[in-house]
């Protein structure tokens, strides 16, 4: 899909960049912009050195004084040094800007995208928010290094307009108006501007559809990626159903997107390339022809047509900036949105989550100074708003073990709810405050690295000690991975799911939360091993409160209660 540019981009993405250039380490930024400042005036004088050294060199050329060559090789040589070292100074200092700013702008985003699991809730709410992982790790690079990138060449177009204008009405002089005996003052400049405005014009004319088509381009490019980044993550399951064939229609059928995304883009680069060669091509040779009567007149010398015809390319260059950088602004625009519309989106779902009140409809979870769990009038819906769950009230005290079955899209949401991540509906969630929670999802996640690290998950390592790592493997029934705690794998790949479900089984054994909810989490088990588990479970964490949501039939022994949940029946 392609995007829809957000009305303000621009303006919302140059305030994120204000509040860069304005953080705890503005020195160290400001300085480098000064630095940069500096290092491209240093380009320009060395242009205009190199300029007045061209003048010189012909001229002794045309005078055939060849003692002048040594001194002008040494000069040469000086500039052709200074050159190479401001230009390598630049660059540096240019891509560490580049790089601090890109660090910055992604510490931003993933703050706001990692918070109060956004990145889970944006999932489920329409707006131009796809691919944030795609908008973070390429758009956020792509809009910082094109950012600044463009920003230095548009001030050193700026400088060069500047200084090589003062440069050509130097050395034009005036020349007659044919037919008429008008003399036509810095006629050199006048030309300059005139071909560099027809260039533009012709350019930003051809480049309209370019801009459209390289937006197009980014979005379906991005959807590819995020297509086969999912099969990858799902490649197990693919293979056990022997989804290649319908996995690779689907590669194609992205990939043909990109193609016809391709080929318009080319159709849009053709005319602006073809236009742009013949313009590159006559550059050079424009200037030398309408100064060339001048030279023959004896007006001009050898070295001051040489120049004026260097300054004349110099300064059509610097006019011509929009044309040439045109591929590059619509890259960076592109980004710039799609960056601003995931940033808009979170700081929306922000402020819904600030300002929405507990009489509105929406599922509020507030801290409790009781020890147990209370539902307030609870009504769960759908993000489109149909009703799932009618007003619940429900006490669960601390050390309960509740049973909850029925639909299993009621006890789903139900689990999300109390997690906070589905704030569709009405009325409270009360939690004990200062309890320790953890939620056992049907696939716990598994994070690479060693399997020590998997089962600390998300705290340190070093919290938790050998012997305490060995008796939650003993405990969930693999005390076989006990030799294996220092490997580093995937183990959502390198195990299957009943070991990946008593893998999260140790992780609960070795943190001991006071409050436990599991979603079908030992739904892999037979009955036997899942009752013995359970019973391990109550011998082990006998103060842990559990609500565990699952569909076996004749666990109703290893709990106090019995919660079943059924939708609301609809108004006649």
């Amino acid at each position: 899909m392609s995007p829809t540019f957000t009305p303000g981009a621009g303006r919302q993405f140059a305030a994120m960049a204000r509040t860069y250039w304005n953080d705890g380490n503005k020195w160290s930024v400001r300085g480098a912009v000064l630095l940069l400042i500096l290092l491209t005036l240093a380009q320009v004088a060395l242009a205009i050195w190199i300029s007045y050294w061209h003048r010189d060199l012909f001229d002794a050329l045309e005078a055939r004084v060849f003692a002048e060559l040594p001194y002008l090789t040494l000069v040469f040589a000086l500039i052709f040094l200074l050159t190479m070292g401001v230009t390598a100074l630049h660059l540096h200092v240019k891509r560490w800007l580049q790089l601090d700013w890109r660090r910055w702008m992604t510490e931003l985003l993933l703050e706001h995208w990692m918070a109060q699991s956004h990145h889970y809730k944006l999932q489920l709410l329409g707006g131009e928010h796809d691919n944030p992982d795609g908008r973070i790790a390429e758009d956020i690079r792509i809009a910082t290094e094109v950012a600044v990138a463009l920003a230095h060449t548009l001030l050193y177009a700026l400088l060069i307009l500047g200084s090589f204008v003062e440069i050509l009405l130097a050395v034009s002089g005036s020349a007659p108006l044919p037919g008429t005996g008008v003399q036509i003052p810095g006629y050199l400049v006048l030309a300059a501007f005139l071909y560099a405005g027809l260039g533009a014009a012709l350019g930003l004319l051809l480049g309209r559809s370019l801009i459209r088509t390289t937006n197009h381009l980014q979005a379906v490019e991005a959807s590819l990626r995020f297509g086969l980044a999912r099969a990858r993550e799902h490649s197990e399951a693919i293979a056990l159903m022997h989804g290649e064939g319908h996995e690779r229609r689907s590669a194609r059928r992205l990939f043909a997107d990109v193609s016809r995304g391709w080929n318009r883009q080319t159709l849009a680069y053709l005319g602006i390339v073809s236009f742009s060669t013949g313009y590159g091509t006559l550059l050079p040779v424009f200037p030398i022809l309408i100064a060339a009567p001048q030279y023959m007149a004896g007006a001009m010398s050898l070295g001051i047509l040489m120049q004026a015809a260097q300054a004349f390319q110099r300064l059509t260059s610097a006019l011509s900036w929009p044309v040439d950088n045109l591929g590059e602004l619509a890259r960076c625009r592109a980004s710039v949105d799609r960056i601003v519309a995931l940033y808009r989106d979170m700081q929306t779902l922000e402020r819904e989550e600030q300002a929405s009140a507990p009489n509105e409809t929406r599922v509020h979870l507030q801290p409790s100074r009781q020890t147990s769990l209370e539902f307030r009038q609870l009504a769960l819906d759908t993000p489109a708003g149909q009703p799932l769950l009618g007003p619940l009230d429900l006490h669960v005290h601390h050390g309960e073990r509740l049973l909850i079955t029925g639909d299993p899209a009621l006890t789903i949401a139900l689990f999300k709810a109390v997690a906070g991540l589905w704030p569709w509906g009405r009325g409270e969630i009360r939690l004990p405050e200062g309890s320790e929670m953890m939620f056992l999802p049907q696939h716990p996640f598994l994070p690479q690295g060693s399997l020590r690290a998997v089962l600390s998950y998300p705290h340190e390592e070093r919290r938790y000690s050998e012997a305490s790592l060995h008796r939650a493997l003993e405990c969930a029934g693999i005390a076989w991975l006990a030799p294996r705690l220092d490997e580093s794998e995937d183990w959502s790949r390198a195990v299957p799911l009943r070991t990946q479900q008593r893998l999260g089984l140790a992780r609960l054994f070795l943190q001991r939360p006071a409050w436990v909810f599991i979603e079908e989490a030992t739904d892999a088990f037979d009955l036997k091993d899942e009752a013995s588990t359970l019973e391990l479970l109550h011998h082990e964490l006998p103060d842990t409160t559990l609500l565990h949501i699952s569909q076996h039939d004749g666990l109703s022994r290893c709990y106090h209660r019995r919660l079943e949940l059924r939708r609301p029946v609809p108004a006649a």
